[in-house]
């Protein structure tokens, strides 16, 4: 065949592969007008860019930011990229990461019943809770309206990992790709990990202390098994499951769980809630869901340990989750009973007779916190400490902390009480205002 002829072919199947609108728009805008500015305006991401794959691909600004940006003066046209965007390429990792936990993360953040007190930048700025949990998946009228507060930007959600604009997959692939989310007050993963042999391990290959070779389980080792991003625990983000387990006992402190959690009313029965427990992805609703991911799990394990090594030590997390829901339900009942009896007055904005353990700091009395930080700090860290191999975590930063809970809630219960019960008794004091007696008397 004729050379030209075979060129001319390879072109055409080439342009054939590039989606039109992609091929269109790179056409429109020639990437060498992007980067000769951008060279002088943001000199940093043209020499990421230039650093990634995608600059080697030719897959260049126009691709992921449309053409209609032009000049500074139009700068508000720039289209921002979601996962989408990506999927264009990666559809394979963009069908897991929606099938995830990590997916879920912006409906999880609004599930939460008073997250519209917070200010701000905490949320649709991305300064707090946002600044995470912006890595979910929006709809295309929560990307509008961020874009309206000027905070649309973290609507790409892979760049959560990939950081842009080198989009690196060695980078992702880092147990320090996770560490800006997963550490600090209710998910500390990072502390637990780097302190954990798995961790010191990791360190130790990295200073040159243990050969390239050695066996050293990073988070994504555990969690992203052979690059899958769906990313999901058996146990899920608050390690609350259905269905309700055989012991009676764990059984009864889990409803009390759930019922404080408002997914279960007084009776036992499912609340509307379920629903977005169910949409955030926030726990695992069937026996199958949850040990599908508990196999996943030992498989991993397995490939260091003995499957009954590993069994032992995931039952041992199993075993921390229902010590930890004892104190809990213990607890949430002290506060209840608090309610009923008329001592503490229920919130108007609780639907059910049990405190609300989603509420944060919300919560309008100090009693009603510390049961929060119970909850959200230490019962997460006693379990997660656990599954994490860090067991400083699990006993101090969690087992002890919960016991050290239950007992201040407990005292603060019964000075309650007594308080009420010392202003019901008391006698009303002498006013001194009574009329004076008439000197004829």
């Amino acid at each position: 065949m004729n050379p030209r002829v075979l060129s001319v072919i390879v072109i055409m199947l080439i342009a054939a592969s590039i989606p039109g609108t992609m091929l269109a728009a790179q056409q429109a805008v020639p990437a060498s007008q992007c980067v000769d500015c951008h060279a002088k305006v943001t000199p940093s991401i043209v020499s990421d860019w230039k650093l990634s794959k995608h600059s080697q691909a030719e897959v260049n600004c126009v691709t992921c930011h449309g053409d209609q940006h032009t000049t500074a003066s139009d700068v508000s046209k720039v289209k921002i990229p979601t996962p989408d965007t990506c999927a264009t390429c990666h559809q394979t990792q963009v069908e897991q990461f929606k099938k995830g936990k990590h997916s879920m993360a912006w409906a999880a953040m609004k599930a939460m019943p008073t997250i519209h007190w917070q200010p701000m930048a905490m949320i649709e700025g991305e300064k707090g809770c946002g600044g995470c949990h912006k890595i979910g998946l929006k709809t295309p009228a929560e990307i509008a309206d961020l874009r309206q507060h000027g905070s649309e930007f973290g609507a790409a959600a892979c760049d959560s990992c990939h950081t842009r604009h080198t989009f690196s997959a060695d980078e992702a692939r880092q147990p320090q790709a996770c560490e800006s989310c997963h550490m600090g007050f209710d998910h500390p993963q990072w502390e637990m990990y780097s302190s954990s042999k798995h961790g010191v391990r990791h360190e130790l290959k990295d200073l040159k202390v243990l050969p390239a070779n050695a066996a050293a389980p990073t988070c994504q080792t555990c969690h992203m098994q052979d690059g899958n991003h769906e990313v999901r625990t058996a146990w899920g983000f608050l390690a609350v499951r259905l269905p309700l387990p055989e012991d009676k006992q764990w059984a009864a402190d889990r409803a009390t769980i759930l019922q404080a959690l408002g997914v279960l009313d007084p009776d036992g029965k499912p609340t509307a809630l379920v629903e977005t427990v169910k949409a955030a992805d926030l726990a695992r609703l069937t026996q199958e869901d949850w040990q599908r991911e508990r196999d996943k799990m030992t498989k991993t394990c397995n490939q260091c340990h003995s499957r009954n090594f590993a069994k032992q030590q995931l039952e041992a997390g199993d075993d921390m989750i229902r010590n930890a829901d004892h104190l809990m339900a213990e607890a949430i009942h002290v506060v209840a009973s608090l309610y009923k009896d008329g001592v503490l007055p229920k919130p108007k904005n609780y639907s059910y007779a049990f405190p609300n353990l989603l509420t944060f700091h919300d919560a309008p009395t100090v009693i009603e916190q510390k049961l929060f930080v119970m909850y959200l700090e230490h019962r997460m860290r006693a379990f997660q400490g656990t599954f994490h191999a860090s067991p400083d975590y699990a006993m101090w930063y969690g087992w002890s902390e919960m016991q050290r809970d239950l007992t201040e809630i407990k005292e603060l219960a019964d000075n309650m009480r007594r308080n009420r019960t010392t202003a019901a008794t008391k006698p009303a004091k002498e006013t001194h205002l009574q009329k004076p007696k008439s000197r004829a008397q």
